[in-house]
């Protein structure tokens, strides 16, 4: 079960996919905007009520891009996130009834524990970021700025608070309904961490090291790529690529920006100014451009395309991050919100990246000089191709099959 962008539900298509491959009866709930992403993977789909493109569309949605800090955009996140919750509560429980194990996704992680204890099936937590609180990094929902290794605890303990307070009022109901003892959302946030609930993480520990002083049952497990409905990309874009050199991918994946042209433009600008050619993806935001040296497309999968490109220009989502490393390409991260800058910042630290170009600071000038230095230094290609050849030496599935066999002793 999961909740949230369409990054926030891919990563579980293709780790589905593979549980079925190993014998297992799958179920992905999400939201049903979401449905065609499981196409032929033999999981099957269980709809959840609300269309996070069409919340982050709403007037509350577009404030989140007002926000200046994370903390800010964390608070108007938060009640967005507490509505939903709300309004999926009841088919979460209609999904789970027969389950013999419930895999949660990082965002339904409260709701989820309390749902598997009353239905007294055991539960595993399936994150796509490093959200348990830890003194080497800050939480990335806040950012990549280090404040030192306290606060950065610190920091994490309270976006651990605040995404208890989330669910709250669905997890009371829960515990109500199934008789179980009242607890708070500290108190429940307590219990897991003192039970050693499991919690294996999508990404790979070449991107992001496991925290050494997290607790024992936090484990790293690789990513889990998603599941990919086509086998070839479409004839427009391979006219494209034949019809030149390799251009540069510029999308902003499920993000939302509060002047998706004015970004548009200036990313197109910085494009050309490097003397590159351009495949721009709409994306949430709804990117456009025009030329002959610009392609516009919509989903195409990443795991095609991306290795095509002479770098890839994203919103630095945990996926894309993921993405454009397993492509084995340069990128050059324009971080949105949320957790984009952690990301953006691995990417640079990793050598896989020259800089970030948050969006607050996005002007052609900038982009394009990122973009120069991404496609004309070997560097950046040579280690993102080392680290794409460690990421295709992982298999993400492995881990969880063995979180599987474990609740079932």
């Amino acid at each position: 079960m999961t909740a949230g962008s369409r990054g926030d539900v891919a990563p579980y298509t293709g780790l589905g996919a593979g549980l079925v491959r190993a014998g297992h009866e799958v179920t992905l709930a999400a939201h049903g905007v979401f449905a065609p992403l499981v196409a032929g993977s033999g999981v099957r789909f269980h709809p959840l009520p609300v269309d996070p493109r069409a919340e982050l569309r709403s007037g509350r949605g577009r404030r989140l891009g007002g926000a200046r800090t994370g903390a800010g955009r964390l608070l108007r996140l938060a009640a967005m996130a507490r509505a939903a919750a709300d309004e999926m509560t009841a088919s979460l429980v209609e999904a789970a009834r027969h389950a013999d194990v419930l895999l949660v996704g990082g965002a339904l992680g409260p709701l989820g524990y309390a749902l598997a204890e009353g239905l007294s099936v055991p539960s595993v937590g399936l994150h796509l970021q490093p959200l348990h609180p830890t003194r080497e990094f800050p939480p990335p929902i806040l950012g990549a700025r280090s404040a030192g290794p306290r606060a950065d605890r610190l920091g994490g303990l309270a976006v651990a608070a605040a995404a208890g307070a989330v669910s709250a009022g669905p997890v009371r109901a829960l515990r109500r309904r199934y008789g179980l003892r009242a607890s708070g959302a500290w108190a429940a946030h307590r219990a897991r961490e003192r039970g050693g609930w499991p919690v294996l993480h999508g990404f790979s520990e070449l991107v992001v090291p496991r925290p050494r002083d997290w607790r024992a049952g936090l484990d790293v497990a690789g990513y889990w790529w998603p599941h990919e409905t086509e086998r070839r990309l479409p004839d427009a874009v391979e006219a494209f690529l034949a019809a030149g050199p390799a251009p540069v991918f510029v999308g902003l994946g499920s993000a939302t920006v509060p002047d998706p042209e004015r970004v548009g433009r200036r990313q197109v600008r910085a494009v050309r100014a490097a003397g590159l050619r351009g495949v721009v993806q709409r994306g949430w935001a709804g990117l456009a451009a025009d030329g002959a040296d610009m392609l516009v497309v919509d989903e195409v999968p990443h795991a095609l395309l991306f290795p095509r490109m002479a770098a890839v220009v994203h919103h630095a989502g945990a996926g894309t991050t993921g993405a454009a490393l397993r492509a084995g390409v340069p990128s050059v991260p324009v971080p949105v919100q949320f957790d984009a800058a952690f990301w953006a910042s691995r990417l640079v630290a990793l050598g896989a990246a020259p800089a970030a170009v948050p969006l607050r600071g996005l002007t052609a000038v900038a982009l394009a000089d990122a973009l120069r230095r991404a496609t004309a230094a070997d560097s950046y290609r040579v280690r993102a191709g080392e680290l794409a050849a460690g990421l295709a030496a992982e298999d993400g599935v492995v881990p969880v099959l063995a979180a599987l066999e474990r609740s079932a002793r």
